[in-house]
């Protein structure tokens, strides 16, 4: 009987033996809470991992883009490369679903509907357009937004400072801008009485710029002559309407015109007419000159903006929308040779970067 007894009390301590070991293999009771016998290093990384954000969390972008042209395009791959720079990568951690309308205002719409219809972590709108249609319909998703030139007058925002809601972003366009330019035009170009703008007065962008480049212009007593058009495929004939008419050409960031930019400029080299633009691209482009940036680091602003919303948690509605502040004279000499432009070294002294903003 005893012998029965020892053996029953040896059998359960091997058990208990055993039990033991396993606990102490993996650290952890049966709750999931870190074992007495679990090393200090294996419960130090199981708190700090119980603590920390969830680092394989795949998050998921919704962009609406108006149209293709090199400003806009350059603004979506600044945005991504932000957010790869935080460790935001597509194919990773990142999913991003890419929308144009090309230009239609139908399709911009049924975009900013099919976004909001479906679940992600933040939507970015590029350009006017798109931020109006995703505004319009996304109401719990953040959104930002960028290359939109005034976000008062397209009613995006109520204050710049504290948006509130769901959205803000980044505003493309500095009033100082257009000053800067329509006074070096009138400074420079003596000759230059009557400035044709090709414009789509369907988009409020185009319209704000233009009415400030008119009041700019009177101070200088020039003139500004509008082509209106109403889609890319006009935008030729109104430049050529121009000839004759105006003495130098100007675009404000008007999506449809910058879309068919390469008909303006054939028409300005033909014609030998100074054509100024509003962006940098359209001046790498062909456009003799504009004041401003790279739109690469504008969309590179609004990908940090984004990081702050997904990563850190922060409100976008108390973001403050941001303003491009840092404007340079950005000159191409090839389209001045295309356009018969005399450079001068006045012209020359104005730019504060000449290695980066003298396009050769």
């Amino acid at each position: 009987m005893k012998k029965r007894i020892w053996a029953s009390a040896l059998l359960s301590l091997a058990m208990l033996a055993t039990a033991g070991c396993g606990a102490k293999g993996n650290g952890n009771n049966e709750n999931g809470a870190a074992s007495p016998s679990a090393s200090p290093s294996a419960s130090a990384s199981a708190s700090a991992s119980a603590s920390a954000p969830a680092d394989d969390k795949t998050y998921s972008i919704a962009i609406s883009q108006i149209v293709e042209h090199p400003s806009l395009d350059a603004t979506r791959e600044g945005f991504i490369a932000a957010l790869k720079d935080a460790g935001l990568e597509e194919g990773k951690n990142l999913k991003i679903s890419l929308n144009n309308a090309q230009g239609d205002q139908n399709t911009n719409l049924s975009i900013g509907q099919k976004i909001a219809a479906e679940k992600y972590d933040l939507v970015f709108g590029i350009a006017t357009p798109s931020a109006v249609a995703l505004a319009q319909y996304v109401k719990d998703t953040p959104i930002l937004f960028a290359a939109v030139t005034d976000p008062l007058d397209a009613k995006l925002v109520s204050n710049l400072d504290k948006p509130g809601a769901n959205i803000s972003g980044i505003s493309d366009t500095n009033p100082v801008a257009v000053q800067q330019l329509m006074d070096f035009i009138a400074s420079d170009f003596p000759n230059v009485k009557k400035v044709g703008l090709v414009i789509n007065e369907g988009e409020s962008n185009a319209v704000v710029m233009a009415k400030n480049a008119e009041e700019q212009l009177k101070k200088h007593n020039i003139e500004l002559v509008k082509a209106p058009v109403t889609n890319t495929s006009e935008v030729k004939q109104a430049a050529e309407s121009l000839v004759g008419r105006a003495d130098a050409l100007f675009i404000t960031l008007d999506n449809t015109v910058v879309s068919s930019v390469d008909a303006i400029i054939k028409v300005a080299n033909d014609n030998h007419l100074p054509f100024f633009s509003s962006d940098r691209d359209t001046v790498e482009k062909g456009a003799f000159a504009t004041y401003g940036f790279k739109y690469y680091d504008h969309g590179y602003q609004a990908g940090q903006m984004a990081v702050e919303v997904l990563k850190n948690g922060a409100n976008i509605g108390d973001m403050k929308v941001g303003m491009q502040e840092k404007l340079d004279l950005i000159l191409n000499l090839k389209a001045a040779e295309a356009q018969k432009i005399t450079v001068t070294d006045d012209m020359k002294s104005k730019v504060q970067d000449p290695a980066n903003n003298i396009i050769q």
